[in-house]
């Protein structure tokens, strides 16, 4: 069917933009470790920017503590100010082996910036399955203009669309629901 193809390719833009706020989620700071916060922050050692995870191993030694030891000693100060650049409100303490980062508890004030955050990443993620929906739905249209495919064709790619966009913002209301409890959970 000639209309599969733009199908698949709509869901594969669904999936893609659910990993997409799946990856924005994990990087707020939600008053416990992640190593999601630091493991993309540029630094530049060597004489070209990369990644910390590119340098260093991470890890969570305990709830509130991320632990940065890079592989070369030298980069040390290199990481600390990258950290400190990278805007994320953070304080990088370097002890001369690792950088530890000790991850605030959130205030109540926190919390409710943090959940408009959650709320308006996931409208994003609605906006863009609607319109990775519209290009298929376009697409649809075009193939039955051309007499590609018939009117019933038409309806019935439609109606698997749909499905697949209203599985999708299921999706992304479910994940968004699980970040705002993760936030407000003391």
């Amino acid at each position: 069917m000639p209309t599969k193809p733009h199908l698949e390719a709509a869901q594969k833009e669904f999936k893609k933009t659910i990993d997409h706020l799946h990856k924005e989620y994990s990087k707020l700071q939600i008053g416990r470790a992640n190593t999601s916060l630091v493991e993309d922050v540029m630094v530049t050692a060597y004489g070209t920017d990369q990644p910390i995870k590119a340098l260093a191993s991470i890890s969570i030694p305990d709830p509130r503590t991320i632990q940065i030891q890079p592989w070369d000693k030298g980069v040390l100060n290199q990481i600390e100010s990258g950290i400190q650049q990278a805007g994320l409100n953070l304080t990088p303490v370097n002890d001369g082996v690792a950088i530890r980062i000790n991850i605030p508890a959130l205030t109540e004030e926190r919390r409710a910036d943090l959940t408009k955050l959650v709320h308006k990443l996931a409208e994003d993620a609605r906006i863009s399955i609607r319109n990775a929906r519209q290009t298929a739905h376009e697409a649809f249209k075009k193939l039955e203009n051309d007499k590609e495919i018939s009117e019933d064709d038409f309806h019935l790619a439609n109606k698997h669309l749909q499905e697949a966009v209203d599985k999708a913002n299921d999706e992304v209301e479910e994940v968004a629901k699980a970040k705002e409890k993760d936030i407000m959970t003391v």
